[in-house]
């Protein structure tokens, strides 16, 4: 049995998250990053007896609409699969039942799903240096099992129809200390930067902060004054530490 990790995670939390779990199935991890735009996913092979993790992070309690496109470019066949939304400690509303439904046509067999706590891609301060040793431990024991888990998953919670999506929002400029590296251009998800200005089309841009946190000089930014207001609209909904959750 194979495991494979189908996977986005512009910041790292939700892979921290994911690998957790893979690594108690398995030694041996595919990886197939959904943040790489210039793949084809149609051309991915999965087997039916693979052990397939799919991860996402949960934007304004909605799956990155990018993400579930190239998510259904991929056949599942049959494949037993395991989905993990991952949050900042606000709320993951809709995400799980939006990636169960993505999964299911494409072929993949549900069998569990988990909502797991990361740091805040925008706002560290809340879950700051989540997932931690005890999430590790509970993680790992959701991942065993998952393992004896043979029929479908039941119970998933979120609403269908899912509820609208937000905008981007707090789009990343660069600053006056930027060096024209180019990584941010290169590394953009959904190709969003212009090579020339260096400037994110909000039009595209999906607000992952994948930019922000892979520049060397740390020379990208959002507005603070929006960052303020919308860490004081999330205060009371991140202040009170979530747990993960397994839904078998």
């Amino acid at each position: 049995m194979n495991t494979v990790e189908i996977i986005f995670s512009p910041t790292g939390g939700t892979e921290k998250a994911a690998n957790i779990i893979s690594a108690c199935w398995s030694e041996r991890v595919t990886k197939i990053d959904l943040s790489e735009a210039k793949t084809d996913f149609s051309k991915c092979t999965i087997d039916k007896d693979d052990q397939v993790l799919i991860a996402m992070p949960s934007f304004g309690g909605r799956a990155p609409s990018v993400a579930i496109d190239r998510l259904k470019q991929i056949s599942g066949n049959g494949a037993k699969c395991t989905l993990v939304c991952v949050y900042g400690n606000r709320a993951y509303e809709d995400t799980l039942v939006e990636m169960e439904d993505a999964a299911k046509e494409c072929g993949f067999h549900v069998v569990a799903a988990i909502s797991a706590v990361a740091e805040h891609s925008i706002m560290p301060q809340y879950a700051a240096g989540r997932p931690d040793e005890s999430d590790r431990m509970q993680l790992e024991k959701f991942a065993k099992q998952i393992l004896k888990k043979a029929d479908a998953a039941k119970n998933i919670p979120g609403n269908r129809p899912y509820k609208k999506a937000g905008g981007a929002g707090l789009v990343p400029k660069p600053a006056k200390d930027c060096v024209r590296c180019g990584l941010c251009v290169k590394n953009c998800p959904v190709q969003a930067i212009d090579p020339a200005s260096l400037r994110a089309d909000s039009r595209k841009c999906i607000a992952c902060m994948r930019c922000v946190k892979e520049c060397p000089e740390n020379a990208r930014k959002v507005n603070g004054a929006m960052v303020a207001v919308a860490s004081f609209a999330l205060k009371k909904a991140c202040s009170v530490a979530k747990e993960n959750e397994l839904f078998l």
